[in-house]
Parts: C-alpha cells; structure tokens; sequence
C-alpha cells in the first residue's frame, strides 16, 4: 500500500521524484524518503516520518544535483512510523524502496547472520541486506537468486552504487507501472505519477528484471531472455488527478459519479440493449453458470451486496457474496457451473487477487469489474468489464463505487435478455432507468441543504446506526463505512426486521439512527421499525423519496431522494450517504482525503 517512483533521465531527480510523491500521497503517508545517485555513484539519502511536505522542505534545505532516484511514501506494517522505518532502505552497494511484504524476513535474518547490519524493525532493510550480500557486480544475477530466497509479495526499485544512472525493478504480485518520456524512463506503483510526463504506460511483468536508463527501458526474464512491454495508453489527463478548485478530492469525486455512471454505462449500449460482445465477453459466460459468486473487499464487496439483491430479485439466480480475505479460507462451493465476478477499483488488491486464482483453480469462468487497464485482475480474469470512473484519488471511495453498481446492473439487464426473463422492451426501460439515475444524482448532489443538517445531528456522536430492509439495508452497509473510516465515528448497519433481536439495546436518547425506507413493498414495515427505534429516543434521520407520506413524527430530520423505481434508489441513497459522511468529517476538522490508518489500494496481506 506504498507509493513508489523512480526516475532516470536528464531533468533533476529531486524534483520529479517529490512532485510524484505528492501524487502518491494517498497510497501511504506515514514516512518519506528519497534517494539520488550522482555521476559519480554517490548516494544522498533524505527521508522523514509524517507528510511529503516534511520530506520537501528538508530536500529543499539540501538539494541535491542528481539525474536518477527513486521515492517512496510509506504505510506502516513492519515497525513504527520513524525515520529509521522510513524508506528507502540502504546496504553496502544496495539501495531500495519497496511496497509489499517478506514473509520470511526472520528466517533471512537468521540465516545470514543481519542481526548486527540492522537500524530498522522493517522486512525491506533485510531485502536490502540480502541484494548486498548476493552482489557480485551483476544487478541482474543477485535478482534472479534473490527471487528464489524471498518469500512474500514485494514491488522493488533498486539503486547500486557502482551503475550510476541505473534503477533496476523486480516485483512478485505487488504493482509497478513504467513509462518512457521525453525527460527520461519512469516506474511508480500508480499511474498518478506517471501521468504528467507520458500517456504511454505499461504494466512491469511478475517476476522480470527491468532496467531503467535515462533514453530506454529494458526487461529481462529470470532466462535472461528481452521481452516487449505490451503498451497501454491512459484515458484520463493530469487535470483529472486534481482538486480542480474544490476543497477535497472526496467531494470533487463525488460531484464527478453522473458523469463516470455514463461513461461506464452508455459505451455498453447498442440499441439501447446491454452488450458486452465488442468487450470480449460471450454470452456464454451467463447462459451456462447456475450460480454466481462474488469476491471483493470493503466498499467493493458491498457493492456485490447490492449486485446479488438485484440478481436474485431478477434473475432468481442464487449468488453468494464473499469477502475476499476470507475466501481462500473456506470452502468456497464453486466448480466449472459457477460464475466469479471479482470486483476491485486498483486490480490489485492481494486478497481479491488470490481469491480469483482459486476460483480459476475450482473451475470457475472469472469476470473482473476494475477501473485500471492492465492490473493484475484484470489480465488474469478469463474476461474484465472496465468501470471508467477516471483516477480516485480520496482514501475513501464514492465513484469507483457508483460505477461497480453500474456494472452489476448492466450484467444483469444483459442476462435478463439472454435468459428470455427481460423482453427487449423490458431491457430498454432498465437501461434507460439506470441511465437517468446519473441525473438523479447530479440532483442529490446539487440539492444538499438537509444532508448538511443533518450533519449536527451526527458529528458530536459517538456511534451512529444505519438501518433498511432488503435494498435499503444492502446499500446501508457501504453508508455506514463510509462514516466510520472518514469521521472515526462508530457506525454499523443492520437489517431493520433484526432490531428487536437484539440490536435495539444499544439505542439511548439522541443516538444517531440514520433511517432508509425507498423499497414500496415494505414501506409500512419499515416505518414500524424506525418508530421503534425513535420511541427509544433515537434521533432519526430519514431517507425517503420525496413523494413518500410519512408522519413527521417518526423522524427529526428528513432527506427527500428523486423518485425512481425502487431497484434503482441505491443510486441517489449511496450519494446522499456519501455527502453525509463527507460533511460530517469535514465539520470535524479531520483529514477528509487520507483518514487515519488507511491507505487507498491494499496491495498487502
């Protein structure tokens, strides 16, 4: 979950690198450290614990004139957020940077004798130790017998004193990007830091020895054999990684969902009919499954949630939704009849990663729902459906999510026709109503006066209570994540039929209840349930539509939604619960953008 960058060219190294560590800010910002090698193969080593803004301005004091460097912006996982834990991490000739984790970091220690060359409590210092300990003058031979000692994940770019101008990469599961520009060869582990200097990008293969050199990039398998990149072009321009003049990037994504719903949803249009075929997807894949299971984690997985309440409404296909960590855990029941849909933001996140290797493994067609060309996911899925949300930038994510949704809802109006349960007509309507509920968003967002109120009602609070029926509570759960990871408050979501089944104990006077109720069939019950709920003296805020007739008594505050058809409420219920969330930490005083903890892609376990 660390930023990486590397640069070699004929620019200065210093600059580039700290302009694209504040473009990796979001991937881990517990430490920062830069390394730059000159001509000569001298080594200046600068990194700082807390923000890039540290790491600038003690580069600033000593800049350094160097033409190649690497960077890195840290999230802790072996050792404490110390200058010393920070990296890059230095040994003898070797100098490196690393995302990911050595599982046998210990055993190395112990078998080398490191014990006493250590000066950090973290797995990559004993990496940098082993690459000194292999060296022998070649770069290339100590990587291929490093990669046969090191147990775990790791994305390295390495720096050794003896071949000034020089990064050379390896990486196994954890990502890197690369990209040749005009200024020279760069690698990152995010597209973000690539995108102001080239479009052209490509995806470092697994376990390839890439070297960079100020006019070219080379790849070499662990034969020793060159192989060719498969070049990628980015469809998003720098501007798009920006705030754009608004305060957060959690709030600019927000504002950018109707317009990542119709770039995600129209392009699948033909006639008006869902149609993936111009993608590489048969229609095979969902005449033969008979059941389909869902991977994913955190917002991902409850957008499967959503998924699996509108297939088995429609489809009555049975769908099983698994949190990816968990997965390879079981005993996942899926053979060669099943479906896989993974669905992640980055395609790169580890548990869902390993989670479609088992399932390709028991047999199952996998289909992969992810934002990034080129990710891991989506190039080890039999097929990928790209959700074309643009660069997410917020820790949190609002975007990525609405259009995960839209996909699940363009699945599903595509087996509806192929299974003979939607007409063509039937498939229009569902078409055009998952159409305008970009529009029904835009409204949401632009019609927000009752979320900010009830953002008094919620940001003293220690906990907060999120409660629905069927949809309502399905689409509940990502809204009370969203709460809890941004504003620290206490937040869960239960199914409100289960509250006299023991939930309704923890409501006391004035706690937060944060109420849906936009599925008609079930309207009446669960206005029962919040007046329970509100005899308890829980403080309610209400989602409805806003043609719903309910008694003013049953809420204090009331947060109207554009009338829809109830499948498609979701929609303009996750805006509205995203805006309350946003508002809330943001009248708290809190880091909207980077919440304590997390980091925006989790490339380890």
């Amino acid at each position: 979950m660390c930023g990486i960058i590397g640069y070699s060219g004929s620019f200065c190294a210093q600059k580039i690198l700290l302009d694209g560590l504040e473009q990796l800010e979001y991937r881990g910002y517990d430490s920062a450290g830069v390394a730059l090698l000159d001509d000569q193969g001298e080594l200046f080593l600068q990194k700082k614990a807390g923000r890039v803004s540290v790491l600038r301005k003690a580069c600033e004091a000593a800049p350094v004139k160097s033409r190649c460097g690497i960077g890195h912006t840290r999230w802790a996982t072996h050792g404490g957020v110390t200058d010393a834990n920070a990296h890059p991490h230095s040994c003898g000739q070797v100098t490196l940077i690393h995302n990911g984790i050595i599982e046998n970091y210990h055993e190395i220690t112990a078998a080398f004798g490191f014990q006493d060359r250590l000066h950090s409590e973290t797995d990559t210092e004993v990496a940098a130790c082993l690459l000194d300990h292999l060296y022998r003058g070649n770069p290339f031979e100590t990587l291929k017998k490093a990669v046969d000692i090191l147990v775990g994940s790791y994305a390295f770019c390495i720096l050794f004193k003896d071949r000034p101008g020089q990064i050379f990469c390896i990486r196994n599961v954890s990502p890197l990007v690369a990209a040749q520009g005009e200024a020279g060869s760069f690698v990152a582990s995010d597209l973000t830091a690539l995108i102001a200097h080239s479009r052209s990008y490509f995806v470092v293969p697994e376990k390839t020895v890439m070297t960079l050199s100020a006019d070219r990039i080379t790849l070499l398998d662990l034969n020793g054999q060159t192989m060719e990149p498969e070049c990628l072009t980015v469809d998003w321009n720098v501007e798009s990684a920006q705030k754009g003049g608004y305060p957060h990037f959690m709030i600019k994504e927000i504002n950018e969902q109707p317009q990542a719903m119709e770039n995600t949803v129209r392009p699948r249009l033909f006639n008006g009919l869902p149609d993936f075929r111009e993608e590489g997807v048969e229609d095979s894949l969902f005449l033969d499954c008979e059941t389909i299971t869902i991977v994913a984690c955190g917002t991902a997985m409850y957008a499967g949630m959503v998924g699996k309440a509108i297939i088995e409404q429609i489809l009555h296909i049975p769908v099983a939704v698994h949190i990816a960590s968990e997965f390879r855990y079981d005993t996942p029941l899926i053979n060669e009849k099943t479906l896989t849909i993974v669905i992640s933001q980055s395609g790169e996140t580890i548990d869902t990663l390993a989670a479609l290797r088992l399932a390709k493994e028991c047999g199952s067609r996998t289909l992969a729902i992810v934002n990034v060309k080129g990710s891991t996911i989506a190039r080890e899925s039999d097929y990928v459906l790209y959700t074309h949300a643009g660069p997410e930038i917020a820790v949190a994510s609002t975007k990525a999510y609405i259009v995960q949704l839209a996909v699940l809802y363009l699945l599903t109006g595509r087996i509806a026709l192929l299974r003979g349960i939607f007409t063509e007509k039937q498939a229009k309507e569902f078409m055009d109503t998952l159409l305008s509920a970009s529009s029904s968003i835009a409204q949401v967002i632009q019609k927000d006066e009752a979320i900010k109120k009830a953002v008094k009602a919620v940001k003293h609070s220690d906990h907060a209570f999120f409660i629905g029926r069927g949809l309502d509570y399905a689409f509940s759960l990502e809204g009370a994540l969203k709460l809890k990871e941004i504003s620290y408050i206490h937040a869960e979501a239960y199914a409100a039929g289960e509250l006299k089944h023991g939930t309704i104990a923890l409501i006391e006077k004035n706690t937060p209840v944060i109420a849906l109720a936009t599925q008609e069939k079930i309207f009446a019950k669960t206005i029962s349930n919040i007046r329970e709920v509100r005899a308890r003296g829980a403080s309610v805020i209400l989602i409805v539509k806003e043609n719903a007739q309910v008694d003013p008594d049953v809420y204090d505050i009331r947060i109207d939604l554009p009338v829809r058809q109830d499948e498609f409420a979701v929609f303009t219920a996750a805006a509205t619960l995203q805006l309350l969330a946003y508002y809330t930490s943001d009248a708290k005083g809190l880091n909207v953008d980077k919440p304590r903890n997390l980091a925006k892609s989790v490339t380890v376990e």
